[in-house]
């Protein structure tokens, strides 16, 4: 079964998660904990408040009460799980904690998001933490969220805040607009759901808005020292027929695929992932055997084939290497067409 943690993290700042309000933030800054990566710890760093910290950091309580952190997530969507991670934080980590989820406008201000007008649910009941590590938490819930409060008890430090779910784009609006919506996009629910290899940069990567700001912000896979070749098959986020692609080779140069070649399929809703690899899947040719070039955004139009809609894309790339986005333009139709 797949850990909810291969999910879209909604709250990351990658995608436009920020952290509106922090009820104390003395030692550390409440946007650490949406930044990429685990937190790093520096030994002998200091601010002038104390002891520097990769994460959100209060100060040592000594009244009643509790500390906590708004945080207005960057899609929204389904939420399944949260990661309270405490990584280097030991000595001063929260006892427990606990997380509340709601639904508001997206430019909702504090007063409005601590006011009666909005509705918070509590996903996460208080729970213990462990200090220096993940602690995850399955979140069971059917509603979409715009919104994550974190609370802490009573005070200290988390490293990072992750909300990890199924996002659930405005495909009315995005439909009515009559222009090609990059399907494969984590902003629409595109999903990087199977690769074949991932050694020095996750599948997830591709699909992430914007360009890669380094080859570590990319999908990369280690070299290949017998035949075949490497491959990543992303789920798009409404099926749709396929018009525009964009291969981005950003960063990739001494190690960027020879070729890349591009197919795609229809299946029904809930495949699992681990049934893509069936032969009993009939896979077709969007785009042929293409060359790519280093650290190069290639673009193609008139070389893709005719077909679709397709539900899932293949990537194959030849025979191995990096490539920091993949970018399918198309039309999405109504998720409930029989094909």
């Amino acid at each position: 079964m797949e850990s909810f943690t291969e999910l879209v993290d909604l709250a990351a700042e990658r995608v436009g998660g920020c952290a509106l309000f922090a009820s104390d933030e003395f030692f550390a800054g409440k946007e650490n904990l949406l930044k990429a990566g685990d937190g790093v710890f520096v030994a002998d760093k200091y601010t002038e408040n104390g002891k520097w910290m990769d994460g959100w950091e209060s100060r040592r309580k000594r009244v009643p009460g509790h500390d906590y952190c708004l945080v207005r997530l960057g899609l929204s969507g389904r939420v399944h799980g949260v990661d309270i991670n405490t990584q280097h934080f030991l000595g001063n980590y929260p006892e427990a904690a606990a997380v509340d989820l709601c639904e508001a406008p997206l430019d909702a201000s504090i007063e409005i998001l601590e006011s009666q007008a909005i509705q918070w649910t509590e996903v996460v009941p208080l729970s213990r933490l462990e200090g220096g590590t993940q602690n995850l938490f399955s979140v069971n819930s059917a509603v979409r969220s715009t919104h994550a409060r974190l609370r802490i008890y009573p005070d200290g430090g988390v490293a990072r805040f992750r909300v990890y779910g199924d996002v659930m784009p405005d495909w009315e609006t995005l439909m009515r607009s009559g222009e090609p919506v990059d399907l494969a996009s984590a902003m629409h629910g595109g999903r990087a759901v199977l690769a074949n290899d991932m050694f020095f940069g996750h599948r997830s990567n591709l699909i992430m808005p914007g360009r890669a700001a380094n080859m570590g912000d990319g999908w990369e896979t280690r070299r290949k020292r017998g035949p075949g070749n490497d491959w990543v098959i992303v789920q798009l986020g409404r099926p749709g027929s396929i018009e525009h692609i964009e291969v981005d080779t950003n960063h990739f140069k001494g190690n960027f695929p020879d070729r890349c070649s591009i197919e795609g399929t229809f299946l029904p809703p809930g495949v699992p992932s681990e049934f893509l690899t069936s032969l009993a899947i009939a896979w077709k040719p969007v785009l042929g055997m293409t060359p790519l070039r280093p650290h190069h955004r290639h673009f193609f139009g008139e070389e893709i084939l005719p077909g679709g809609p397709y539900t899932h894309i293949r990537l194959s790339i030849y025979p191995d290497g990096g490539v920091s986005r993949l970018r399918l333009f198309g039309r999405p139709v109504e998720e409930n067409l029989e094909h």
